[in-house]
C-alpha cells in the first residue's frame, strides 16, 4: 500500500487529510475502531419512523432508504470516524494532486467490481459525477461547477482539473457515489423508481415493501471484503429497516422484540421506560456511547422568505418568548444541554456571551455593519426562570415587537396596517416530542397576541413543502463535523434563497456568512480554519434563524443480547458508519 502523506507532492497516494496528514500509517490492517477479527453472519433489524416510496437517494423526487446509499454504493476514498477529515483509497488504489490542489486524479483499484460483476471503470466515475450534478439532489452541484475539464488519463485512471480555488473539492470527489452507467440506459435518472441502483458496496437490496421494510442482504461476492479499509465492518449478512408511522409504536415494536435496537434520544425516557423485562431479565443490554462532534443546530427554523420573519428584532423575540427551561423540564426531566451555537460543544465553536479575539475579530470586523448585534461582542441565548410565566423574557419579547412595528390591540398583536401576526408550524406526523413542545410554545406566544397553529403531515408531503421551502417556521435539524467544508454552502448559501432543494431552508442570504464560508475553504492552517469556522457559527447564531433547542452529547442505545460492537469508540461516538456497519453477531 502507498504511503498515507498529505497531498503536497503530485506523486500518487493511499491517502489524504483535509488538514496534515492521516493518522493511520502506511501499511495499517485495520480502522483502529473496529473489531478486526469479528465473525461473518447473524442479522440486525432496526427502525425509523416514517416511511419510502422510491429507491433513488440522490435525487429531489421521492423520498428513499439513506441505507441504500450506505449499504450498496462506495466512494472512491473511504473516511474514517476516528478523525476529523481524512480520506482513505476504497475504490480508488491512489489519489494524486499537487499542494494547491488545483488538480485531483484517481487510479482505480483493478479488482473494483459492481454488485453486477462489471468492473469499475473512469467512465462510470465521470459518468456519476456529472449525472448526480446535472440530474441529482442541488448538494451534487456544486463540486461539479468548479470542475473545468474530465479527462481518463489510463485504464484505471481519471483526472478532474478545477476552474476555482478550493482545498476541499479532492475530498469532496473522493466522496462521491459511484454508480453504474450501464445500468441506467434507457431510464430517466432524475424520476423516482423502486429499482434499486447498481452499486459496488458490501450490500445488495433483496427485499422491499415499499413504505413498510427494506432489507439488505451481504454480497458474498464482494471485491472489497478483503481492503484493510474494509475489516472489521459489514459484518451482518442481513440488514432489515422497519418503518412506523410513530415513535411510541417503533419503541413498543422494540420492547416486542421486532427490533434488535433502538436508540433513546430522551434522557428522562432512557431513565423511567427502560425496565420492561427484557431489560430486567437481561435480554436487552444498555449502553452509553460518548461522542466529541458538535452540536449541529435543532430547533424551529424562521423562514426568513416570509416577510413576517424578515426583522431580526421579531426572531429575537420569539426567540425569547420560547421557554426552553419548561419545555426542557417537561420533556426531558431538565437534563438535556441547550445548543448554544451551531458548532457548540466542540473548540470550533463559540463561547457564549465572550466577544471575538484574535484571528476571529479580525475576520468579521470587515462585515460588522451588516452583522447583528453580538457577532462581535459577544451573544447568548436568553434563559427563563423555568416558570410558565416566564416574564423577564417576555418583557423583553414585547419591547423588540414593539420596535419592530407590532402592537397589541384588543389581545391581537397587529402592524400598522391592523394584520394580525399570524404562522403555522410545520412538523411531520410521529414527531412527538417537537408537537409537545411547539404545543408549549403555541401557548407562550399567544401570550404575546400572537397566533400559531400547528399543522402536521406525512413525510411525502413534508419532503415536497421543505423542498419548495412553503412553510413559516418548522423542525430543522443540520448534524455538523469536526471538518465542515463545502456542504455549508449548501446549508447556508444565499443561492439556497430561491433554488429549491437546497438544504438552506431558513432562506439565509448574508454575504458575511458567504465570505466566512470562503474564509474557511481556503484556510491552510489548522488555526485559521479553526478561527474562520468560529467566525461563521458567529455570523449564523446571530442572525437569528433558528430558535434552538437541546442535543445529546452522550448517544444512549439499547440492544439485543447477541449483538456486539467493539470496546473502542471512534470520535464520532455512534455517528452513521458505527452502527451497524462495525457490530456483529453471535
Amino acid at each position: 500500500m502507498l504511503a498515507a502523506q498529505p497531498a503536497l507532492a503530485e506523486s500518487p497516494m493511499g491517502a489524504i487529510a483535509m488538514h496534515g496528514e492521516p493518522a493511520l500509517a502506511p501499511g495499517f490492517t485495520h480502522l483502529p475502531y473496529v473489531n478486526p477479527d469479528a465473525p461473518k453472519g447473524g442479522r440486525i433489524t432496526l427502525g425509523e419512523q416514517g416511511g419510502f416510496d422510491s429507491l433513488n437517494p440522490f435525487i429531489i423526487k421521492g423520498n428513499a432508504p439513506n441505507q441504500v446509499t450506505e449499504f450498496t454504493v462506495e466512494t472512491l476514498m473511504g473516511r474514517s470516524l476516528d478523525e476529523p477529515f481524512s480520506l482513505y483509497g476504497l475504490l480508488a488504489e491512489t489519489i494524486q494532486t499537487d499542494e494547491a490542489r488545483s488538480y485531483v486524479e484517481f487510479t482505480l483499484r483493478e479488482e473494483a467490481r459492481f454488485s453486477d460483476g462489471a468492473p469499475v471503470t473512469p467512465e462510470d466515475v465521470i459518468w456519476s459525477f456529472e449525472t448526480l450534478a446535472t440530474k441529482g439532489q442541488p448538494r451534487y452541484a456544486g463540486a461539479w461547477k468548479k470542475i473545468a475539464r474530465s479527462e481518463i488519463t489510463g485504464p484505471r485512471s481519471v483526472r478532474f482539473t478545477f476552474n476555482a480555488q478550493d482545498r476541499e473539492l479532492p475530498l469532496i470527489l473522493g466522496l462521491r457515489p459511484i454508480l453504474r452507467k450501464a445500468a441506467w440506459e434507457g431510464r430517466e435518472f432524475g424520476e423516482s423508481t423502486l429499482i434499486p441502483p447498481v452499486g459496488s458496496g458490501p450490500y445488495t437490496v433483496a427485499e422491499v415493501d415499499p413504505g413498510r421494510s427494506i432489507t439488505f442482504r451481504r454480497n458474498p461476492d464482494w471485491w472489497g471484503k478483503d481492503l484493510p479499509f474494509n475489516r472489521g465492518q459489514h459484518n451482518l449478512d442481513e440488514i432489515r429497516i422497519e418503518y412506523f408511522g410513530v415513535d411510541t409504536a417503533l419503541f413498543e415494536a422494540f420492547k416486542g422484540g421486532a427490533i434488535s435496537a433502538y436508540r433513546e434520544t430522551n434522557p428522562a425516557k432512557w431513565l423511567g421506560n427502560f425496565n420492561f423485562p427484557a431489560v430486567t431479565s437481561g435480554e436487552v443490554l444498555k449502553v452509553e456511547v460518548p461522542h466529541q462532534r458538535p452540536s449541529g443546530i435543532e430547533g424551529f427554523a424562521f423562514n426568513t422568505r416570509n416577510p413576517l420573519f424578515a426583522d431580526w428584532r421579531v426572531r429575537e423575540a420569539l426567540i425569547h418568548a420560547f421557554n426552553f427551561e419548561l419545555v426542557n423540564r417537561t420533556l426531558n426531566g431538565g437534563v438535556q444541554p441547550r445548543i448554544t451555537s451551531y458548532f457548540g460543544n466542540s473548540f470550533l465553536g463559540m463561547k457564549p456571551g465572550v466577544p471575538a479575539e484574535g484571528k476571529v475579530k479580525t475576520l468579521l470586523e470587515p462585515h460588522a455593519a451588516e452583522l447583528l448585534p453580538g457577532a462581535i461582542d459577544g451573544y447568548a441565548l436568553p434563559v427563563a426562570d423555568g416558570s410558565e410565566a416566564n416574564r423577564k423574557n417576555m418583557r423583553v419579547a414585547v419591547k423588540l415587537l414593539e420596535d419592530a412595528g407590532w402592537t397589541v390591540r384588543d389581545g391581537v398583536l397587529v402592524n400598522a396596517e391592523g394584520k394580525p401576526f399570524a404562522f403555522e408550524i410545520l412538523l411531520t406526523n410521529g414527531q412527538d416530542e417537537m408537537i409537545s413542545a411547539a404545543n408549549i410554545y403555541i401557548e407562550a406566544l399567544k401570550r404575546l397576541g400572537i397566533e400559531a397553529r400547528l399543522t402536521t403531515v406525512d413525510n411525502s408531503q413534508y419532503k415536497e413543502r421543505t423542498n419548495a421551502y412553503a412553510f413559516d417556521m418548522t423542525h430543522f435539524i443540520r448534524a455538523l463535523s469536526l471538518s465542515p467544508g463545502n456542504e455549508q454552502v449548501l446549508y447556508w448559501g444565499a443561492a439556497g434563497v430561491t433554488e429549491p432543494g437546497t438544504r438552506n431552508w431558513p432562506g439565509i442570504n448574508s454575504p458575511a456568512v458567504g465570505a466566512l464560508i470562503d474564509a474557511m475553504l481556503q484556510a491552510r492552517d489548522p488555526a485559521d480554519f479553526t478561527a474562520a469556522t468560529e467566525a461563521l457559527d458567529r455570523a449564523l447564531i446571530t442572525g437569528r434563524y433558528v430558535v434552538p433547542v437541546w442535543f445529546s452529547d452522550t448517544s444512549r442505545i439499547a440492544y439485543r443480547r447477541g449483538l456486539h460492537f467493539p470496546d473502542r469508540f471512534p470520535l464520532y461516538g455512534d455517528w452513521p458508519g458505527w452502527q451497524p456497519q462495525t457490530w456483529w453477531a453471535e
